[in-house]
């Protein structure tokens, strides 16, 4: 089953593109999970969030809905040099108590930075940050181009974990656009393609890009590549400003539902405003 979402939900400036404006802050992932089928929480990236705000996530939001979480940074980013993994990682572990009981947990996304470069002690690392949570699928992402090669695969799988496949700027530093899964759990992540604000940009500034449908369309088949491997699939779009990532998810979807035609339903995930006919003046009617 494949899943598109957004990385993150509660942005201000989709107030009235893709939120009604106005909208309560609490209203917001209701609102969107009736778009999406999933959604990636990145505020645990810069603290871990009591377990209250996973339960109150998994009562506003369907049955069916899926949540990947991102790593701290301090177990990602903070590497110490005994290769101790931060116990930010427990913590995240027992606050994520709330979506695991309800089914609706995935995953724990690990981002590791472009210092991240492969060697003895970074492998080790790597496969006591997967044991670190105790049980929780965990997938990585990758910054740097030497990570992509058949080791890392091979490292992945060893250690339980999944591989991360993502759209960069065309770079000889960053990872080409790949297909590639190691477990269970496949994984997509949209990053845009602005090569000149990639290295000094902000978090708004380097991912600031609207993909074409043409460039979705090339996806398409890698993600389906991808789906014949997993047995659950997660795309997500990090292109956030003003909008851009929930309207390339939802582009995504449409080029998605017209590849598999009559399987889609049973292969690509369906929020309940998608379940029937296109509704008349949705946010997602102009896709680009």
């Amino acid at each position: 089953m494949i899943y598109i979402g957004t990385c993150g939900f509660a942005y201000r400036d989709w107030l009235g593109s893709f939120y009604p404006a106005g909208i309560a802050s609490a209203e917001m992932l209701p609102f969107y999970a009736r778009r999406f089928s999933a959604v990636e929480i990145d505020t645990s990236y810069y603290a871990v969030p009591p377990a209250r705000t996973f339960a109150s996530m998994a009562a506003r939001t369907p049955g069916d809905f899926r949540f990947s979480v991102k790593a701290p940074a301090s177990v990602t980013h903070l590497q110490s040099a005994a290769l101790r993994v931060h116990d930010d990682a427990r913590r995240l572990v027992a606050a994520l108590a709330p979506l695991r009981e309800c089914g609706k947990l995935v995953c724990v996304l690990a981002q590791f930075p472009n210092a991240f470069a492969p060697s003895p002690s970074n492998e080790t690392y790597l496969r006591r940050v997967v044991e670190a949570f105790d049980g929780v699928p965990v997938v990585v992402e990758f910054r740097r181009r030497e990570w992509q090669r058949p080791q890392t695969l091979a490292l992945l799988r060893d250690a339980g974990a999944g591989y991360c496949n993502v759209d960069m700027p065309p770079h000889e530093r960053l990872l080409g656009p790949s297909s590639d899964a190691t477990g269970a759990i496949g994984y997509v992540r949209f990053h845009g393609r602005n090569v000149h604000t990639w290295w000094k940009g902000t978090n708004v500034t380097r991912y600031d890009y609207e993909y074409t449908q043409a460039e979705l369309t090339q996806w398409s088949d890698r993600i389906a590549e991808v789906e014949q491997q997993a047995a659950t699939t997660l795309v997500f779009f990090n292109n956030h400003a003003r909008g851009q990532a929930a309207r390339n998810a939802e582009a995504l979807s449409g080029i998605l539902q017209r590849r598999y035609g009559d399987t889609a339903p049973r292969l690509l995930a369906q929020p309940p405003a998608h379940a029937g006919a296109p509704q008349q003046g949705s946010f997602f009617a102009n896709d680009s």
